[in-house]
């Protein structure tokens, strides 16, 4: 575990890194010490610094394929605030090593328990399901990232984008839901919504259970994105990508 200096030197290089878009070595060479819980302060030490409005969470290595990929049998999670939120467009500039990802996202219209979430205070919670594109980005150099890394990283997250479709969950399978992702008109993935745990529900009542040991709740009007219904894909400056939701609509993103 880290002192609270190196916690501070270390959420101060992911800042510098973002700002100046100069990516740094993994935190897990630079502190070999730094552990789960360091890297959650981390987190929060630069949410905070950044001071503005949570507007929700999302869920990171939701799939089992990342999970055994990176060694960890749960998933992690980040926070997001109200000035990632794209309207459609994303300046390939102001980041690093831009990827998107496909998302079913979660619109509570009330607050989630913390302990002993269920699949069921999820739905009930859920006014409304979105489609939804991820910008994921890394201040490590070349994705080069550990567990400890991405988590402190804000789970690798740097935007969204929310398409204008709102379905009630109990009018949809959400599970069964099929994505296709294209990037400038070529398919580049695709997935189904229970890539995500099995059911991205599911991934929600875990985040729920999650932030509650940190104090944390999952509030009305809260945006909730659960994870990937695909693999991640490069962003290009030029590129046009549109995600197409059975049942649940479309979203696209341009990278200028």
């Amino acid at each position: 575990m880290l002192t609270i200096q190196k916690r501070e030197a270390a959420a101060e290089l992911l800042r510098v890194a973002e700002r100046d878009r100069v990516p740094i070595k993994p935190l897990v060479e630079l502190y070999p010490d730094i552990d789960v819980v360091d890297a959650y302060e981390i987190q929060l030490l630069n949410v905070r610094h950044r001071n503005r409005d949570v507007i929700g969470h999302k869920v990171g290595l939701s799939s089992l394929a990342m999970q055994q990929m990176m060694g960890v049998d749960e998933p992690d999670y980040g926070h997001l605030l109200d000035d990632m939120q794209l309207a459609g467009t994303a300046d390939v500039s102001a980041y690093l090593y831009p990827r998107v990802e496909v998302e079913i996202a979660f619109l509570l219209s009330r607050d989630l328990p913390g302990e002993g979430c269920t699949v069921e205070d999820v739905l009930q919670a859920t006014e409304f399901v979105a489609p939804a594109i991820e910008l994921i980005d890394s201040r490590i150099e070349n994705w080069r990232i550990g567990l400890q890394d991405t988590i402190a990283d804000n789970a690798s997250s740097a935007g969204f984008m929310l398409g204008s479709e709102r379905v009630r969950p109990s009018e949809l399978d959400i599970a069964a839901v099929a994505a296709t992702l294209r990037r400038n008109g070529e398919v580049v993935a695709e997935g189904r919504g229970d890539a995500v745990l099995g059911d991205p529900a599911i991934a929600v009542a875990w985040l729920a259970e999650k932030v509650a040991s940190f104090g944390v709740r999952l509030l009305a009007g809260d945006i909730v994105l659960p994870g990937s219904c695909t693999r991640a894909i490069d962003a290009r400056p030029g590129d046009e990508f549109h995600a197409e939701f059975a049942g649940l609509g479309s979203v696209d993103l341009k990278f200028e």
